[in-house]
């Protein structure tokens, strides 16, 4: 009797161990349950922020401990609230490739354009000032060098500004925006300091050439890469602003250097234009900020770009153009004061119409481009100006040349504005447009470094009329050759917005 009473107060004992076994197994599954429609949500909140860094915040592990698990489901299942505000935490990285994160305007996104807008300034402002240097430095300071040697010296500044570009786009993408214009700051303003020092052809080829040369290579890329993490349907307009800075740079520093020559001297004039981009680019290294970047390094070289017709037929066009873009900036002073067309004082301020026409150039062109397309802006724009340059041959009186200036300047300011723009859209993976950048700008470099000393060459002889069909014709290539690659991306349909 006493056995089996124990049997049974025993068997008590087991049905109460089974129910709570089951009960701890429901538990478990309804855990499991839990488990498996949190790691679904953040599986999409992975998808919606594309940044693993930000969803490793909240996602829970699928082989970690099971307490661990209790715990961290437990955790993030108190309430709704704690689920939306691990959301939040894990959303706060916006990703490149995510464009409705892309705010298109607001207080922080303008500053960016005026950071870049200075950035222009002090790149491609100051290789539209080298105009000014060829002229003084074939009267004066190295009048016994041929003026294709001395073209050299602007050829390799321009050329670095896109060789050394052609680095920076992956280094941009590895999230070294700030060290970037840091480091272009320093040569741009060391670069400066060391010219006015410059006695020989040398020193100025080391100085100006290499030193202010790979200073602004530094910052070309970062400021039009940053642009396109902050706008959107804006983004050929914002670009336009920014690009204005080079016209306006390419104007006030000419009239600058020449002002002050007679005044205080060559070496004062160059520090003085030194200290200006000193106190210019601070604003940018102050306002600058990098919204988003790739979720992963990129690497140096897009090889898949290489299989990509319409990129590779632009970069081939942005070659050839490049190649003849500068003879005007080069040598439109000289050839109006050779063929007495202007006096010297006079002649100077041709380079700077030139530049001051550009200023609407690039930014009329980029708003319209917003419109109907960045394609179908730059193609006429770039026939336009191989044609105007064709166009300078037979001008002989002071009206002529100064109408050659102008809508020389609006035309060739769309080709250098818009192309940013069209590498955007001919880059479907947001997160490569700087590695793609600096590929395209690394290739058109090579045609900038030879373009102005073969002009130069054939200056001498063949004389200016030689020169303005060099340029001429390349330009004029460069636009077909971008009428190809307009027709392998969208078709050949003229009326389509591309």
């Amino acid at each position: 009797m006493e056995h089996s009473s124990n049997n049974g107060f025993h068997g008590e004992e087991k049905d109460k161990e089974i129910l709570g076994n089951s009960d701890l197994r429901a538990e478990s599954l309804a855990s499991q349950e839990r488990l498996g429609e949190k790691s679904v949500e953040n599986g999409a909140i992975r998808k919606e922020t594309d940044s693993p860094s930000s969803v490793d915040s909240v996602a829970v592990e699928k082989d970690c401990d099971p307490e661990v698990q209790d715990v961290r489901v437990e955790g993030i299942n108190d309430n709704d609230n704690d689920l939306e505000a691990a959301t939040k935490v894990a959303s706060h990285v916006p990703s490149v490739r995510d464009l409705t994160t892309i705010p298109d305007g607001g207080t922080m996104a303008w500053l960016q354009v005026v950071g870049s807008f200075f950035l222009f300034w002090n790149s491609w402002g100051i290789i539209n000032t080298f105009g000014v240097y060829q002229t003084y430095y074939q009267e004066e300071l190295l009048s016994s060098n041929s003026p294709s040697s001395i073209a050299w010296i602007g050829s390799i500044q321009a050329f670095l500004l896109l060789f050394v570009g052609a680095f920076c786009g992956p280094l941009y993408d590895a999230g070294y925006f700030r060290q970037l214009i840091m480091t272009g700051t320093f040569f741009l303003v060391f670069g400066h300091m060391m010219l006015s020092l410059c006695k020989e052809y040398w020193q100025v080829l080391l100085a100006q050439a290499f030193c202010t040369g790979a200073g602004p290579g530094f910052l070309f890329v970062p400021s039009v890469a940053i642009l396109s993490t902050y706008f959107r349907k804006k983004i050929a307009f914002s670009v336009g602003v920014a690009a204005a800075g080079s016209s306006l740079g390419g104007v006030i520093y000419p009239i600058m250097l020449h002002k002050l020559i007679p005044q205080v001297g060559f070496g004062w004039a160059v520090r003085i234009i030194g200290f200006t981009v000193l106190a210019t680019l601070m604003v940018p290294n102050t306002v600058m900020k990098m919204r988003a970047r790739p979720a992963s390094k990129r690497k140096a070289v897009d090889w898949t770009a290489f299989r990509d017709l319409p990129f590779m037929l632009f970069t081939l066009s942005s070659f050839v153009g490049f190649m003849g873009l500068y003879m005007p900036f080069f040598y439109i002073e000289s050839f109006a004061i050779s063929r007495g067309i202007t006096d010297a004082n006079l002649g100077f301020y041709l380079l700077s119409i030139i530049n001051s026409a550009s200023t609407f150039g690039r930014v009329l062109p980029n708003f319209v481009a917003d419109r109907i397309g960045p394609f179908n802006v730059f193609i006429p724009a770039t026939l336009l100006s191989g044609i105007i340059t064709l166009c300078t041959i037979p001008v002989n009186s002071l009206g002529g040349i100064v109408c050659i200036c102008v809508f020389y300047g609006f035309c060739s300011g769309a080709f250098v504005s818009v192309p940013p723009t069209i590498m955007v859209h001919l880059t479907d993976n947001r997160g490569m447009i700087g590695t793609r950048m600096g590929m395209s700008f690394g290739f058109t470099s090579i045609g900038m470094l030879i373009g102005a000393p073969v002009g130069g060459a054939i200056l001498d002889s063949g004389g200016y009329t030689a020169v303005w069909i060099w340029g001429g014709v390349l330009i004029c290539s460069g636009g077909m050759l971008t009428t190809l690659a307009r027709i392998a991306k969208y078709g050949p349909n003229p009326i389509k917005r591309a």
